[in-house]
């Protein structure tokens, strides 16, 4: 299956991976500005914006992007993954890594075990989707992911993506089996910018910490500001960041 995608620029080539909360709609911000100096392709993943939520077998989102990837003819590329999506772009650099030329992960994940602040998030999530209550759990998932900088149109922008993506997925017959792929970050040779957020859970500072002690070429950036998504909370300015570290 391919992912819906698309493109816009020319130049290196830079993939966006959206995050868990939203779609590749998250990047809107940077979409032009972005392509005005590189060839620039975001996707979703499957459950998300337009790529539906269907599987023949097992699937991995990373596995989907190499796949994307080797469609496009690309064989080197600059990855940017926010959340979710930097768990992915870690998966892909660990089982290619010639194919990652630069990583930049804003808050990501990178499997270390769930701290007390994510296992209640996750807890009160699962309580209120098993009750029905899809928009508590959107509101839920708002309140958690955006920081004080988002102001109420990102905050709705947000919301619909993730009420689409939880009415797609809970939509899904059968439930498609998605699996990760492993991580290991001493294989990732790529020069990579891990960015956190002040504002964001202590589980992703300590992932973003952990992620950046243990690749090998790694510069720590940590954003008092920033909540869990701050390409939407500050869009100019991670901007910025992308251009400067991308060039």
């Amino acid at each position: 299956m391919t992912v819906w995608h698309e493109e816009r620029g020319s130049g290196e080539p830079v993939v966006l991976l959206h995050s868990g909360v939203a779609d590749s709609g998250m990047w809107d911000p940077q979409w032009e500005p972005l392509g005005e100096r590189f060839r620039v392709i975001r996707l979703d993943f499957r459950g998300h914006g337009r790529t539906p939520c269907v599987a023949e077998g097992p699937y991995s989102d990373a596995g989907d992007v190499a796949d994307l990837l080797a469609a496009l003819g690309l064989r080197r590329v600059g990855l940017v993954g926010s959340s979710y999506g930097g768990r992915v772009a870690l998966e892909l650099a660990t089982g290619h890594p010639d194919l990652v030329s630069r990583l930049v992960l804003l808050n990501a994940g990178c499997g270390l075990p769930p701290t007390p602040d994510l296992e209640a998030f996750g807890a009160e999530e699962d309580r209120l989707i098993e009750a029905g209550d899809v928009g508590g759990a959107v509101d839920l998932n708002v309140r958690t992911w955006l920081g004080p900088e988002a102001d109420e149109p990102v905050r709705a922008r947000v919301a619909a993506m993730q009420r689409h993506a939880f009415e797609v997925q809970l939509a899904a017959d059968p439930e498609i089996e998605r699996r990760r792929d492993p991580i290991d970050l001493t294989v990732i040779t790529a020069p990579t910018l891990v960015v956190t957020g002040g504002q964001d859970l202590p589980y992703f500072r300590e992932s973003g910490r952990h992620i950046a002690e243990e690749l090998p070429d790694a510069t720590l950036l940590e954003l008092d500001w920033a909540g869990h998504l701050p390409s939407l909370e500050r869009p100019a300015e991670v901007t910025r960041l992308l251009n400067e570290f991308l060039s």
